[in-house]
């Protein structure tokens, strides 16, 4: 069973920065495609960005050119690192987990992933 911890939310203000991590045991770390998720308040989970077990990255359209995502398998560590925050990025973020031998792997599509953690609040204000 795979498990995940989020960490690094906050409050910061617009065009602040924040760093998120999620750390991940129970299973071979190098062997999981990792995705960020958020959901705001009435709203849908949306993607945010995803990495595969290789390393190869996605990012949604919107984040483009303010988030990166990265991992540390030394560390069994995936990072999101935000910079330009607007207050439409406050939400609820999630880190999520797929065994990536499972084929069918969808990078940005939440159903995808079979793992998920509690979730770590990010709140921007303007």
């Amino acid at each position: 069973q795979v498990q995940l911890v989020e960490s690094g939310g906050g409050s910061v203000q617009a065009g602040g920065s924040l760093r998120l991590s999620c750390e991940a045991s129970g299973y071979a770390y190098s062997l999981l495609s990792m995705g960020w998720f958020r959901q705001a308040p009435g709203k849908e989970r949306e993607a945010v960005a995803a990495i595969s077990s290789g390393g190869g990255t996605y990012l949604a359209d919107s984040m483009k050119g303010r988030f990166t995502i990265s991992r540390d398998n030394a560390k069994n560590t995936l990072d999101l690192q935000m910079n330009s925050l607007k207050p439409e990025d406050t939400a609820m973020y999630y880190c999520a987990a797929r065994k990536s031998g499972a084929g069918g792997w969808l990078p940005l599509l939440a159903s995808s992933y079979s793992y998920w953690g509690q979730g770590t609040q990010v709140t921007v204000s303007s």
